[in-house]
């Protein structure tokens, strides 16, 4: 009885202490992922807010719309990822500025291709070198801050733009 009732605790509690471990071994590239899916997570929750008549909104005539944005975001996820995870990148597809359908599903499968780069790092692979922009040389660490950077500026400017139009952006809402 014992005996099952050990194998039970440590089946229980194994998981655990693997992704305690993991977490541990590794604390820079798990912070990097955590920080990728939360302001992941608040432009997918924003770009889904504004709706499909806003998606050509932009407050001075230099600003990105909003459907430029979500398109821009996009591509350099799919550039950059392809960098942080040594990956072919998609193939850029182009989509209406205007066609919210399918720009926000172009950045969730940004996204997701995002998370299977981030997924292979570790804090050792964070200083290795990749080619950066302009083929210039760079490190996987640098090139996952241009992401998860270019998310939150994203984020910050849709917003500004949420609450022009009278929304909420997604951080400011009651949670559920």
């Amino acid at each position: 009885m014992w005996r099952l009732a050990w194998i039970a605790i440590i089946a229980l509690a194994a998981p655990f202490a693997a992704r305690a471990q993991s977490s541990t071994s590794n604390p820079l590239s798990s912070q990097l992922r955590q920080v990728f899916d939360s302001y992941a997570n608040n432009l997918v929750a924003a770009a889904e807010e504004f709706p499909a008549d806003k998606y050509t909104y932009h407050p001075t005539p230099e600003g990105m719309t909003v459907g430029h944005t979500m398109a821009h975001v996009t591509q350099a996820n799919n550039f950059v990822c392809a960098r942080v995870g040594s990956l072919t990148p998609p193939p850029q597809v182009k989509v209406a500025d205007t066609d919210k359908d399918k720009l926000v599903e172009g950045l969730k499968t940004s996204i997701t291709f995002c998370r299977q780069a981030f997924s292979t790092l570790t804090d050792a692979k964070l200083v290795e070198p990749v080619p950066g922009f302009g083929g210039r040389p760079s490190t996987r660490f640098a090139m996952a801050m241009e992401v998860t950077n270019d998310l939150v500026d994203h984020y910050a400017t849709l917003s500004v733009y949420l609450r022009l139009n009278g929304l909420l952006p997604p951080t400011a809402q009651k949670r559920k």
